[in-house]
C-alpha cells in the first residue's frame, strides 16, 4: 500500500510539472490533472490537500534537492574565491536541468513562478527558500567590500535570473550534434560564472 501511495503521489507530481509548464498555474485545472494522471480528485485531495498544496509539492520536489545541494557546496567553498562560491551556486541548478527527470519542465514551472504575478506563491517561494540566498549573499558581500547592500542585491537578482534562463537553455547558442548535452552545461557554466564575476566585480553602478 505504501509502494502505491508513493507511486500515485509521483504520477501526480510529475503530470502537474508538465501541465503547469504548459499551461501555466491558473490555465492548467486539476480536472486536467487528474485524468492526465489517472486518478480522481480524493487522490489530489489525499496527498496534497488543495491545488495550492499541489503546486507548492512541485516546487518541494526540485528546490529541497536543489538548495540542499547548493549549501553543501557552498559550505565547501565559502572560504575560497568569488569564481567557486559561484560555481556553488550555479552548477548545481544547471545539472539538475540536465540530470533529473522532468528537469526542463520544472524550469518552465520556475519562470512562470515569476512571470506570473501570483503574490502567494512569490511568498512561499520567499519564506521557504529565501534563506538560501541570503546564506550565499553574506558570502558575497565579504568577497566584494566595495558593493553596498542594494547594489549587491540587484547583482544577485541579475544573476538569478540568469541561472534561469541558462536552465531553460533558450539561448541563442544551441548544442552542437558533436557535443553532450553534459558538455554543454559545463561550457554553460563555465561562461556564466566568467560573465557574473566580471558584473559583481565591477564598480558600483553610479546614481
Amino acid at each position: 500500500m505504501a509502494q502505491t501511495n508513493f507511486s500515485t503521489r509521483e504520477r501526480i507530481l510529475g503530470v502537474a510539472e508538465a501541465l503547469f509548464a504548459r499551461h501555466g498555474f491558473a490555465g492548467a485545472s486539476l480536472r486536467q490533472v487528474t485524468a492526465t494522471a489517472k486518478v480522481n480528485l480524493a487522490a489530489v485531495n489525499y496527498h496534497f490537500g488543495s491545488k495550492d498544496g499541489l503546486i507548492e509539492e512541485v516546487f518541494r520536489r526540485r528546490l529541497d534537492e536543489l538548495n540542499r545541494e547548493r549549501l553543501a557546496a557552498l559550505a565547501k567553498a565559502a572560504n575560497t574565491d568569488l569564481e567557486t562560491v559561484l560555481d556553488a551556486f550555479i552548477r548545481p541548478a544547471l545539472n539538475q536541468s540536465l540530470h533529473s527527470q522532468g528537469g526542463a519542465a520544472f524550469v518552465r514551472v520556475l519562470a512562470r513562478a515569476y512571470a506570473e504575478h501570483d503574490e502567494r506563491l512569490r511568498r512561499f517561494l520567499s519564506d521557504n527558500y529565501g534563506h538560501v540566498l541570503r546564506e550565499f549573499a553574506q558570502v558575497f558581500a565579504r568577497l566584494l567590500p566595495h558593493l553596498g547592500k542594494e547594489e549587491l542585491y540587484w547583482r544577485l537578482d541579475i544573476l538569478a535570473g540568469a541561472v534561469t534562463y541558462a536552465m531553460a537553455d533558450f539561448g541563442i547558442i544551441k548544442r552542437r550534434a558533436a557535443t553532450s548535452e553534459e558538455s554543454h552545461r559545463r561550457q554553460a557554466v563555465s561562461h556564466l560564472i566568467t560573465f557574473a564575476a566580471a558584473g559583481l566585480r565591477a564598480p558600483p553602478s553610479p546614481g
